[in-house]
């Protein structure tokens, strides 16, 4: 049997050689992720499995801090892990199958004459904004005897009391309430200092962590359950010697330091269980009170814009279940149709990976006028928000499922842009450090332009504005803000052609002149810019930069030649990298650049695929996961972009950092580099943006 190596340089072998690719028919469950979403939702709250198995390590924040989540089953008396480490006691019930679909996670789990399927459902629907805002999660539990005999079953279930603040050890508060009929337990922190930290490697500190259940409408089995609230020692004391937890709840209060983890549990008693299937469902929900500070401003969350409050979060989430779970179902099921029919089944299960990955790097809030705004957080790189260069590779993933979304990033930047405090001709970097946008602090600030980016924001913003258009269907955005999106372009017309010293989005890799691909950038938003003006009525200018980027286009040809491809930087023969901006002039029906370019550019690449991609350029061996699919997209056709693409699934399947998907990683080792748990993952659903149709589809209801 060929092993995933091996398929690897076959697939290769005959890519390079031109001949027809090898498509090898594989099951979701085959797919090992590097690390699987668990409960997603923003960049505070988000849950992932590091491991192969969900009950061979605790579950953590995407930063791997530990934020457990814990379940066990108890078959006839006996109890078996299924998800965390703890009873160490308890073995571990196997874990037969996984999937990770864009709004379900599943495992099978199968041993002691039980089968159970646990299901994760974030029902994360992009063009639903008050679905998509709730910060609510159901666990589910669906067992069944599997030998044909009748097996006595409880559930149980906890989460630790390190999700609702910075540091495990930092003291927390709890509670319960009545919930119409569903009990409602509740915990946080002790101080509530809402909104005082900024940075990077940071977890909530405010707000609170709710558990509650749905009410069970199975047929035929008993429907007890009962809560706890204290710590866990005891609660997986009770439940392994009674199946059930504590009669009373821990009362002692704070006492840091000086107890076992506080959590907050869940059990159910199913009863006898025999073929027919009983379930469960909690829900995991939290509630951050106020989100993003925004110029000083502190905004709530989009799901309390109208006054909202806890429990009608939970009311609604409770309300809605059913009909949520049919819905994500449906949803599911189309998106992973049209990644297969895009690139295949390794790109369906890889962008299903990054699904809500994409959405969880984001916090959805509501302005004072009522605007949604969507900030993001540059996780595990400098921790900014709002960071133009993450919106950018992210975009397809919101032109494609919703540009609201799109806009809702856009705006704050071009608010603050149009600020007399923001005083360059190019547009700025970000907004601040999350969760508060109070102002630009990447490179000098608003002091100098000393390490910013002008020429990389500046096109990425035009970029961005002009697909807002094509998929809104009509420019309003642009003519709202004219005059800036004029400036910008103004200052590309000066600089953009051969960029002097500057940062380009993969800072990482340091400055550089006269880069190239920098330029490809420059020269497709002049094009943009010409076709919003043409949109908006400015026909003089829309000839003139057309013009512009077309003379440009040409000479870029001429200036980068390097025989069988295109240099790194003008002035630097003998190098080469990666021209993933080259996809807007398709995307957006430019047509600058001859085609030439691409086809001799995608020619050079195939001898220079390592085994886990190619790299981003001669300089090293790494790679970015969003700008290899734009650079794979341009083959033009599915069977090209697998022979670019699929390499990166392969990293994906076997790398050995188990870390949230990274998208900076060693083409060579398949080691992660840095970075993880980023938006810019979203990037990878360029490929679906060839369709036509795929601008305008509506994901649910079609």
């Amino acid at each position: 049997m060929c092993n995933s190596r091996d398929l690897f340089r076959t697939l290769k072998a005959g890519w390079i050689a031109g001949l027809p690719l090898l498509i090898v028919p594989l099951t979701a469950a085959q797919f090992r992720p590097p690390a699987v979403p668990l409960v997603t939702h923003d960049p505070y709250f988000s849950i992932w499995s590091f491991s192969d198995r969900l009950n061979e390590s605790a579950t953590r924040h995407w930063t791997g801090a530990p934020h457990s989540l814990t379940s066990l089953i108890r078959i006839d008396g006996v109890a078996y892990r299924l998800m965390g480490v703890e009873p160490r006691s308890a073995k571990p019930l196997e874990q037969v199958s996984l999937e990770v679909l864009p709004t379900h996670t599943n495992y099978v789990f199968e041993g002691a004459g039980v089968r159970v399927k646990l299901t994760f459902l974030t029902p994360a629907l992009p063009q639903d904004l008050d679905v998509l805002s709730r910060p609510v999660t159901y666990v589910t539990w669906r067992a069944e005897a599997s030998d044909n005999r009748e097996h006595q079953v409880e559930l149980y279930f906890d989460a630790g009391g390190e999700i609702p603040v910075n540091h495990g050890g930092d003291p927390v508060v709890w509670s319960r309430f009545q919930l119409e009929d569903a009990v409602v337990l509740r915990m946080g922190s002790q101080q509530q200092p809402v909104l005082q930290k900024s940075g990077d490697d940071l977890r909530i500190d405010w707000g609170y962590l709710y558990i509650t259940a749905v009410k069970d409408l199975t047929a035929g089995h008993e429907s007890k359950s009962t809560q706890y609230v204290g710590t866990r020692a005891e609660a997986l004391r009770a439940f392994l010697e009674t199946g059930t937890l504590p009669e009373a709840d821990d009362l002692r209060g704070v006492e840091p330091y000086a107890q076992p983890l506080p959590v907050l549990a869940y059990s159910f008693a199913l009863g006898k269980l025999g073929s027919q299937p009983a379930s469960r469902t909690v829900v995991i929900g939290y509630d951050d009170i106020y989100s993003i500070e925004y110029f000083h401003r502190r905004l709530r969350p989009w799901w309390r814009r109208n006054g909202a409050g806890p429990a009608d979060l939970l009311n609604d989430a409770l309300r809605d279940f059913a009909a949520l779970e049919k819905r994500s179902e449906e949803f599911d099921r189309l998106v992973m149709t049209g990644l297969r029919e895009a690139g295949g089944e390794h790109y369906a299960q890889l962008c299903a990976l990054a699904y809500r990955q994409a959405l969880a790097a984001h916090k959805l809030v509501v302005d004072l006028d009522g605007t949604p705004l969507y900030f993001s957080k540059e996780n595990f790189s400098n921790g900014s928000i709002d960071t133009v260069d993450v919106t950018y590779p992210s975009s397809p993933f919101f032109l494609l499922f919703n540009p609201q979304l799109l806009k809702a990033q856009l705006r704050p930047i071009m608010d603050y842009a149009s600020l007399s405090r923001w005083k360059f001709p190019f547009a700025p970097h970000d907004l601040g450090r999350y969760p508060l946008a109070d102002g630009q602090q990447y490179g000098a600030g608003e002091a100098s332009e000393e390490n910013q980016m002008p020429v990389e924001e500046s096109g990425n913003m035009l970029i961005m504005i002009a697909a807002l258009a094509k998929a809104e269907g009509n420019p309003e955005f642009a003519s709202h803000y004219w005059e800036l999106a004029s400036r910008w372009a103004q200052y590309l017309k000066e600089k953009g052609l051969d960029p002097e010293n500057q940062l380009c989005t993969d800072d990482f890799a340091g400055h550089l002149a006269h880069n190239t691909n920098l330029s490809i950038k420059a020269i497709v938003a002049l094009g943009a810019y010409a076709k919003l003006a043409a949109q908006t009525g400015h026909e003089s200018t829309a000839r003139e930069y057309e013009e512009l980027a077309r003379g440009f286009a040409r000479r870029w040809a001429d200036m980068a030649l390097d025989g069988d491809h295109y240099k790194l930087a003008f002035d630097r023969p003998g190098t080469w990298s990666q021209k993933y901006n080259l996809v807007w002039d398709r995307l957006l029906d430019l047509n600058l650049f001859p085609a030439e370019v691409t086809r001799r550019e995608l020619e050079f690449y195939k001898s220079h695929v390592n085994e886990f991609g190619l790299p981003l350029d001669n300089r090293a061996t790494y790679t970015k996961i969003d700008w290899l699919a734009w650079t794979a997209s341009l083959a033009g056709t599915p069977e090209g972009f697998r022979g670019l693409f699929d390499p990166a699934y392969h990293f994906a399947d076997v790398s050995p950092s188990r870390v949230p998907l990274t998208d900076w990683y060693d083409t060579v080792s398949g080691k992660q580099i840095g970075f993880q748990a980023r938006s810019v993952v979203g990037g990878i659903f360029i490929q679906m943006l060839y369709k036509p149709e795929a601008w305008k589809t509506k994901w649910e209801g079609n």
